[in-house]
């Protein structure tokens, strides 16, 4: 099936008590792919760059978590279909991860906007990331959510030398308070090629 057309569809879902039998299975299958599609920026974020399978995987532990049956499965697919990218694009949740909740509000407080300050570069092009959705993730007092959902158009000529091992792939926020990059592994832009045309 080509990446454009990549959806989680009611035929994708299995019956609850067949996935709970599979639960531990299906999980320890995807963790491989998971940790390739992992990328650590800075100290606090990490991008988990999204795809038909962790999405798939996503809906079905919520529809065994919350037990809402078919009415719950139409809202989970409206909710997680649009976090598959669809061949022209990279998608990643982003979150900015600290235990901490004090230190976690006081940093969140200053990171107001940094949603618009993530991209990819590839080589000497870069992909400004866009948000999913028209959620607004800074609240007026300037405080940034801690979890972003960012789509990186692709364009062709991109995809291309995102494929080239000699070309360097980077995730990078240029936040002025959040300024960091995180070169891409070869396993990693391996694996997210999977998700171009």
């Amino acid at each position: 099936m080509p990446a454009s057309q990549r959806r989680v569809t009611p035929e994708d879902i299995i019956p609850d008590a067949e996935f709970r039998t599979q639960r531990k299975d299906r999980r320890a299958a995807l963790l491989p792919k998971k940790k390739l599609r992992r990328v650590d920026l800075g100290p606090y974020c990490t991008a988990y760059f999204e795809t038909y399978e962790t999405m798939l995987f996503q809906i079905q532990e919520m529809l065994l978590i919350e037990g809402g049956g078919p009415a719950q499965l139409v809202d989970e697919m409206a909710a997680y279909n649009p976090l598959i990218p669809q061949g022209g694009e990279l998608v990643a949740t982003v979150m900015f991860e600290i235990d901490d909740p004090l230190r976690r509000a006081n940093i969140l407080a200053r990171l107001g906007g940094v949603e618009d300050h993530f991209f990819i570069q590839i080589g000497d092009s870069r992909s400004q990331a866009r948000q999913e959705g028209d959620i607004e993730r800074t609240r007026e007092d300037g405080k940034t959510s801690s979890v972003h959902f960012l789509r990186f158009p692709i364009t062709p000529e991109q995809a291309a030398a995102f494929r080239d091992p000699k070309v360097t792939v980077m995730l990078g926020a240029d936040h002025p308070l959040y300024d960091h990059r995180a070169i891409l592994s070869d396993a990693t832009r391996a694996e997210l090629a999977g998700d171009l045309d």
